[in-house]
């Protein structure tokens, strides 16, 4: 982990080391937290949140979902997102916004009046699977675990405990020694990766699982299929078979971390060219022209983080 000097902890910015948490909090035990991915991009030399808001609309909403009441407004949060990246002096960065349930009850259905926590943090994140997966793709196979069934764990919300699925996913995948993982609904059709949407390509039709196959649908995949409906690409969301992988004309993921990675071969089969294909590397490409200028931010994607004010005292004035 790339650390960096300060992180805003629960109202104020604290040095990295001391923003800890009791052994006994109840998240350490259940779960029960809910967090974010945010990437800052320096664009022409401006550091700029994409689709911040967004983000941190959907931990809000996830929140709601488990019943953790976040004691602070979506604006603070927004506050603390920014003054992370001022404060530790970043061009570029990927945020990690998190509530969760602390110290005060130790019984599996907390407490209303049990306290939540929330931190976010900024540190720098290159490529989630690799600059050599994001050139020219990654090698993933079929997990052995499927993914979480419709009313067990709520797939659709960015909540800790719904990762101990993907953490088998993509620890089964390294042990194999593939970059990745990909687990089947409880239907035996496409879920989505460890932590990533997927992607297919087939005679020039973009296809994408839906939000039924217990996918956490999420904010990059929106991003691709609504630059896709721009670019004039045709997209379907629908159910998709195991064998539909390996005739597919390309694949990729799409992760807030993954950003758009292709992938070049599934259970040592190759897909299409054994590489990145002309479809995803013209998302690819419209994609990052929105932080170096190429692509115009026509939906308003892009929020600057502008500079560094110590006044606002809402999101906390502790200084590292």
């Amino acid at each position: 982990m790339n650390e960096t000097d300060t992180i805003w902890h629960n109202g104020e910015y604290k040095p990295w080391h001391e923003a800890t948490t009791h052994v006994l909090s109840h998240a350490i035990h259940y779960g029960s937290s809910v967090f974010e991915g945010v990437r800052v991009y320096d664009r022409l030399g401006t550091p700029v949140g994409f689709r911040m808001r967004e983000h941190i609309e959907r931990l809000f909403d996830s929140a709601k979902v488990y019943r953790i009441k976040i004691p602070f407004t979506m604006d603070t949060l927004l506050g603390a997102c920014r003054g992370v990246v001022q404060r530790n002096g970043l061009s570029s960065a990927y945020l990690r916004p998190v509530a969760f349930r602390g110290y005060g009850s130790l019984g599996v259905a907390a407490k209303e009046d049990s306290p939540v926590d929330v931190a976010v943090a900024a540190m720098e994140w290159g490529a989630y699977l690799g600059e050599e997966a994001r050139e020219h793709g990654a090698r993933v196979c079929v997990s052995s675990w499927s993914r979480v069934a419709s009313n067990t764990i709520p797939a659709g919300v960015k909540a800790g405990g719904n990762y101990l699925s993907g953490q088998l996913i993509s620890m089964e995948a390294h042990r194999l020694g593939y970059d990745e993982g990909i687990g089947l609904a409880t239907d035996g059709t496409l879920s989505e990766g460890a932590g990533e949407n997927l992607f297919m390509v087939k005679d020039n039709v973009l296809i994408t699982p839906p939000q039924s196959a217990s996918i956490l649908a999420g904010i990059t995949r929106d991003t691709v299929i609504r630059l896709a409906h721009a670019m004039g690409i045709e997209l379907r969301e629908m159910p998709l078979s195991r064998e539909a992988l390996y005739l597919a004309d390309e694949l990729f993921f799409t992760g807030t971390a993954a950003e758009i990675t292709p992938i070049r071969s599934v259970d040592d089969i190759d897909i299409g060219n054994a590489g990145r294909g002309p479809m995803t590397e013209k998302l690819q490409s419209t994609f990052f022209g929105l932080f170096d200028g190429r692509t115009e931010d026509h939906f308003g994607w892009l929020q600057p983080i502008g500079e560094r004010d110590d006044s606002i005292r809402e999101t906390g004035s502790a200084t590292a």
